[in-house]
This record gives C-alpha cells, structure tokens and sequence, in this order.
C-alpha cells in the first residue's frame, strides 16, 4: 500500500511531461494562425501566403512521422522522445532566427517532421502506464497540453506576437521544448522489458483496412476544425469588424473547445468505442455549416468558435481506436495518427484559402468545414460496415498497450 502513491506520482510527473511537450508542440504549431497579419507585414507577403506556412508545417509532419517512427523503432521510447524533443526545439529556434519568407517556410517544415512521432510515442507511453479501460482518459490527459496549447498557449503567443515581435513566440517554443527535454530526461526510466520492433516488422503489419479507414477520417474529417481556424484572425477583423485585441480572446475560447473536446473525446471512447467518432463527426458537421451565419455578431461568433473546436474530441478517439486496430504497428500507426491530422491541418488551410481567393468570403470557411466533415463521416460508415462483416476484418478491440 505504500508504494501505490510514489507509483501515482510517478505516473503522473511522466504523463505532465509528456503534456508539457504536447504544450510546446501546440503553440509552435498553432501559433501562427493567430499571427497571420503580424507575420503577413514582417514578411511582406500576402495572408494566403502565410497559410502556406501553416501547410509547410504539416507536410513536415506528415513526412516525418511515419519516417522517424520507423527509424526509431529499435529505440527505447525514452530515447526516442528525448531525441524528438530536440529536435523540435531546434526546429522552433530555427523558425525565430530566419531571415526571409523561403527561410521560415524551410524551418517550419523542419519543426515539423518530429511532432508526429513525438505524440505516437507519447501516447503509447501513457496508455502503457494504466489498465486498458482507462486507457483514452490517458492518453486525453497526455494530449491535453496540446488543447492547453489552444485555450493558453496561442493566445499568449497571440498577445507576445503584436506586443513584441512574432519571432519571440518561436524562441519562447524553442525553451519550453528544452525544459521538456530535461523533465522526460529526469522522471522517465528506460524499460528494459519493453518490446522494440525492426522497422520493417511494423511496415509490414501496418497494411491494415482498419488502420488506413482511421488514418483517412482524420486527414479529411478534421480538416474542417482548421479550415475555419487558420482564418480566424482575418475573419474576425474583415468580417466581424472587431480590433486587434480580440483576437487572443476568440483564441482562448476556441482553446477553451479544444480542451473540453479533448476531455469528452477520451469519456466517449471509453463508453462508444469506435462509434464515438461517428458521433463527433456528425456534430461537427452541421456546426460548421452554420458557422458562415454566425460571423457577423462576435458573441454569437464566439460561441460557434467554442463548440468547432470540440472536433478536438476526434484526437484521443481515433488514437484509442488505432492502438486496438494496429497490432505489431503501433509506433508507425500512433506517428501516422498525427501525420494524418496534420494533412488536415495542410488540406484545411488549403482549402479554405481556395474558397477565399475565389471571391466567397472569409466566412465560406465553414461550408468548406462542413463538406470535409461530411465525408469523414462516409469515411467513418465504410470503416464501420468493414468492422461489422466479421472477426476476420474486425480487429480485437481491447489490446493491451506493451
């Protein structure tokens, strides 16, 4: 009974450092959205522009994951994510020093290639360390410094970017990444039971329907969440017609979504299993086709803003469900997790912008959220009528995390 609250203590030191480079990862990532038109002027590009840079972080991303995942699959987990770690404060210390435009856009595809495989590994971590029925409440709790990110993170680096200069957010990124570093360093032990697989073992066990159906509905069902997101800042100041300093605000309140999504997404999966993300596709959907009617009253924007970033709640669901589905894969199929979300944080973006410089309006980002939302959930009715034909096509739904 005596060594049940250092075991407790234990686990939890581990889970907030694991959180507090979600933190980190978050604000670098996320950032920018909120410093579109600092960045625009500093830069001297256009604010579509920018949003190639938002996309060049997440091809980074979608590159690195599975890529590193790969080459550090004979790595410890501890060694793993220190290494990771490092590399994405180099990567955010990088984006602060560049001189130009070509050179952001090439630190901030840097920056991005360890942020997949930092949180597969993380989350593996966490899920390791609980019963397997707790197992999405611990790995919410891990991914909750990337909504923390959202809800304080952002509008932080909000306020720094137009108080002092943008190039601080990344350099402030860069330290919270080494003092990550140094706590994973401090309160993880090495494992010396811990099952290390060759790249190509999982490779090969990776070429599953089950995983490919998840990875698809988080590529294309959540890129609706960044569509409206990316905009936020030029929609609330071009349509809503609001100042500057709201901007941090309607940031914390989509962080304020963000967090409890992260929160709901964990209890639903514990309750639904897979269906959950069915559910949360569904809402999601009809909240961002309404979005565009919202924009023009900012307390009625900012409740729209609350209730889309609960989309958040797709990220413990489908990292839950992909460690029931990828049996001898679950390095590649957790950094591919966030590969895939990060090619909604590209498609999103991309997507939107196109809407935009079409002549629609800042606020078409919605109808364009909710399409993508919509063939998410088609997405998550083939997978689900895949799962339902049999033992041989559905995979065992509560495998223990080694």
């Amino acid at each position: 009974m005596s060594s049940e609250p250092a075991t407790r203590l234990r686990i939890f030191l581990i889970e907030f450092a694991l959180a507090l480079g979600g933190f980190a990862i978050g604000t670098g990532e996320f950032a920018i959205m909120g410093l579109m038109p600092n960045v625009s002027q500093d830069l001297g590009v256009t604010e579509p522009q920018v949003g190639h840079l938002i996309s060049a972080y997440a091809l980074g991303v979608v590159v690195g994951a599975p890529l590193l995942a790969v080459i550090g699959a004979r790595f410890f987990r501890r060694q793993l994510l220190i290494w990771l770690m490092a590399f994405y404060a180099a990567g955010n210390l990088a984006s602060a020093l560049a001189a130009d435009y070509t050179g952001v856009m090439i630190a901030r595809f840097v920056a991005g290639l360890p942020h997949g495989a930092y949180f597969g590994v993380a989350c593996l971590v966490a899920a390791s360390l609980v019963p397997v029925h707790q197992r999405a409440k611990a790995v919410s709790r891990v991914m909750m410094g990337l909504t923390l990110a959202l809800l304080l993170g952002n509008p932080m680096a909000a306020w720094m970017g137009q108080s002092l200069d943008w190039r601080y957010v990344y350099m402030f990124v860069g330290l919270i990444s080494v003092l990550t570093l140094t706590m994973v360093i401090s309160v993880l032990p090495t494992d010396p039971q811990e099952q290390r697989k060759g790249a190509f073992s999982e490779i090969r066990a990776f070429n599953r329907a089950g995983i490919w159906f998840a990875l698809a509905i988080g590529a294309i069902g959540f890129s609706g969440m960044f569509a409206v997101f990316s905009y936020l800042a030029p929609t609330l100041l071009e349509v809503t017609q609001v100042e500057e300093y709201w901007i941090p605000l309607a940031l914390a309140v989509f962080g304020l979504g963000g967090f409890t999504g992260n929160l709901l997404g964990g209890w639903l999966f514990d309750r639904l299993g897979f269906r959950a993300v069915g559910v949360i596709l569904l809402l999601s959907a009809c909240i961002l086709v309404v979005f565009p009617s919202t924009t023009g009253t900012l307390p009625i924007l900012l409740v729209a803003c609350f209730l889309i970033a609960m989309m958040g709640a797709l990220g413990p669901a489908l990292q839950t469900h992909l460690m029931d589905v990828a049996h001898g894969a679950q390095n590649l199929a957790a950094a591919s997790h966030h590969a895939a979300f990060n090619v909604a944080n590209a498609l999103g973006p991309w997507l939107a912008g196109m809407a935009i410089t079409a002549g629609f309006g800042w606020s078409s980002t919605g109808y364009v959220g909710a399409t993508t939302a919509t063939i998410g959930l088609l997405i998550f009715l083939a997978a689900w009528r895949h799962k339902q034909k049999g033992p041989r096509n559905a995979e065992a739904d509560s495998v223990p995390v080694s």
